[in-house]
Formats: structure tokens, C-alpha cells, sequence
């Protein structure tokens, strides 16, 4: 690989995991090129402005230091850029990683990680779109309709406490106030049709919210969205349900429906879409996948045999989180 190497940081990710992910990255490649440069962004606004900056460089790689959230806000700057992406995941769901077989967990992770800018294998992977009232807004892993978005808002309101505790709380509020939604859904171009349900996600990866598989079977690089459904449960009920989607089980329960589509249409009043931990979307929502849009730098042997990302849980959702999420 020749050319200079561009470094994205985010540093307020993960907590602020970010700027220290960021510090073990560069010093990993300097040490390994002299061909570094360092974009380091204050805000969203400031981050997506350098990392237009960046690509317009044309850089052999760009590595972006950050988590899931971080990367899709970069999406408009990097697809179709043909800039291959190392991610050096600084989130605190992930999931992305967990996806693509990246390191996050070990104490090299970010060295580790940086060094795929140099030899990582590259691999193409699907890019989602949402489509709402708010515009359109690129995903990467799972977008979130229905109880689990109203989980993010609520966690994103909460002050306090801090971390996954802060999230649980949310869950909590949001299963007292649990009411079922009237969705109405189509699968790629077919007729709308009344689907109520407690939650939706459609996904291109098989996790979200720091490693729930909400959509166990789901492949990034497959062209397509995996839908699951959940019918209308009383609270009872979706408690009983949490071991099962830990598990990546729930699939096997009647209440839950599973579908593969390329795109999908969702409308309910006082819709609300999260995708990647962030809220994208409000009103009737068109979501759909852009298959081999984004090509990401990964070890060889995930690249190899586009093994599946592992289930578990991590430290929580990415700047809000979703459950399933």
C-alpha cells in the first residue's frame, strides 16, 4: 500500500476512550510509516468537515477512531470516495466490530487495529439508508423502530446514572410505559400492510446495543436487510423475552417474525428511527440497503471467510444505544 495514511479521531467516543484509542493508533503507525496525518474533530459538524478534508487527500487508508456512531456520521464523506476504512472502534457498543471480526477488547486492541490500514484484507460491506421527514442518514449496523428506540430517547434524556446502569434504567421506564404500536409495513415495493408490534430492527449486522443479536443471521455483506418483528407483548411477556434475545434465541418464539428484504417501508404514529446508536428518523420511515458501498480494511481471515461476529455483551450502547436494544 503506498501513500500516506489518514487518521479521523473522534475524541469524546466511547466516553472519551476515544482520544486514547486514538493516541496507541498513531503511535502505531508512526512507528510502522512516516506517512501519518492526524484529523482530530470538537463536534459531529467539525469531524464530518475533516473527514471530507481527509478523503479529498486522497489517502491509501483512513483510519477513523471512533465508535459505530462515529463512523455513520462520516458515511456521506466515504462512500464512493474508493478510500478503504480501518476502524479503530473507541465506541461503547462496537458492534460494527463485533461484525467484522476487529479487535476492541484486548489491551493492543487499538494497535491492532490501526495496523489494518497497512495489511487488513479488504472487504465490501452493505451501507443502509433511512428515509424519513428528517432526510436520508447512512447506517451500518441495525436501525431500531418502536420499544427500543423509545429505550434510546429515554436513555439519551437520563442524566443520571452513568453507563449500561443508565440504559437498564431506560428499560425499565419504557417497559411501564409499554403500549404496542400500530406499524404498518411493506417488504420491497409490496403493498403496505397493518403489522402491530412491540419493536422493530432491521439490520445489517446481527447486533446491536453493545452485542444483543437482535438479528441473529444477519450477513453485512450479503445485499440484504434482515427484518425482525416482535407482535404485541404485555410486559410480563417482553421480560420473559430478554434471555432469548441475549441469546440470539427469540427467533424460535411465535411472537417474533423474521424477514429479508433489500428495503422496507414502516409507518406508525409518532415514529421514531435509531440507527447505530443515534436517532435518524422520525414519521413514516423507507429503509433500504446499498450492497458493497463501503469497502473496510479487516484481519485476513474474517476477509477470507466472512466468518459471522460473536454474540456477548460489552460495555453498553454507543451514545445512547438501543435494545432489542
Amino acid at each position: 500500500m503506498t501513500g500516506h495514511i489518514a487518521v479521523l479521531v473522534n475524541p469524546s467516543s466511547g466516553r472519551g476512550r476515544g482520544a486514547a484509542a486514538a493516541a496507541r493508533a498513531v503511535e502505531r503507525l508512526e512507528a510502522l510509516t512516516d506517512e501519518v496525518r492526524v484529523f482530530a474533530g470538537d463536534s459531529v459538524d467539525d469531524t464530518r468537515r475533516l473527514a471530507r478534508e481527509a478523503v479529498a487527500g486522497a489517502p491509501s487508508a483512513l483510519v477513523v477512531v471512533g465508535g459505530d456512531g462515529t463512523l455513520s456520521s462520516v458515511l456521506d464523506a466515504v462512500v464512493g470516495s474508493g478510500v478503504p476504512i480501518a476502524l479503530v472502534p473507541a465506541g461503547t457498543g462496537n458492534d460494527l466490530a463485533r461484525a467484522l471480526g476487529l479487535p476492541f477488547e484486548a489491551s493492543d486492541a487499538a494497535s491492532a487495529a490501526a495496523e489494518l490500514a497497512l495489511n487488513g484484507t479488504p472487504r465490501a460491506i452493505d451501507v443502509g439508508e433511512v428515509e424519513s421527514a428528517a432526510g436520508i442518514a447512512r447506517f451500518l449496523t441495525v436501525a431500531a423502530l418502536g420499544f427500543d428506540a423509545h429505550v434510546s430517547e429515554r436513555t439519551n434524556r437520563l442524566k443520571w446514572p452513568r453507563g449500561r446502569v443508565r440504559y437498564y434504567l431506560a428499560i425499565l421506564i419504557e417497559v411501564a410505559r409499554l403500549r404496542p404500536m400500530p406499524f404498518a409495513v411493506a417488504f420491497d415495493g409490496g403493498p403496505m400492510r397493518p403489522m402491530p408490534g412491540t419493536l422493530i430492527a432491521v439490520g445489517s449486522t446481527r447486533s446491536y446495543g453493545g452485542g444483543m443479536p437482535v438479528c441473529p443471521d444477519a450477513d453485512p455483506a450479503d445485499g440484504l436487510l434482515d427484518v425482525t418483528h416482535v407482535a404485541p407483548l404485555g410486559r410480563a411477556k417482553l421480560v420473559r423475552l430478554f434471555p432469548l434475545l441475549l441469546r440470539g434465541t427469540h427467533g424460535e418464539r411465535p411472537e417474533v417474525t423474521t424477514v429479508r428484504a433489500t428495503h422496507v417501508e414502516v409507518d406508525a404514529p409518532g415514529l421514531v428511527v435509531y440507527a447505530d446508536g443515534e436517532r435518524v428518523g422520525a414519521g413514516r420511515a423507507r429503509i433500504r440497503v446499498v450492497p458493497g458501498a463501503l469497502t473496510m480494511l479487516v484481519p485476513a481471515a474474517v476477509g477470507a471467510t466472512d466468518q459471522p461476529d460473536g454474540a456477548g455483551l460489552d460495555a453498553g450502547p454507543d451514545r445512547g444505544g438501543e435494545l432489542a436494544a
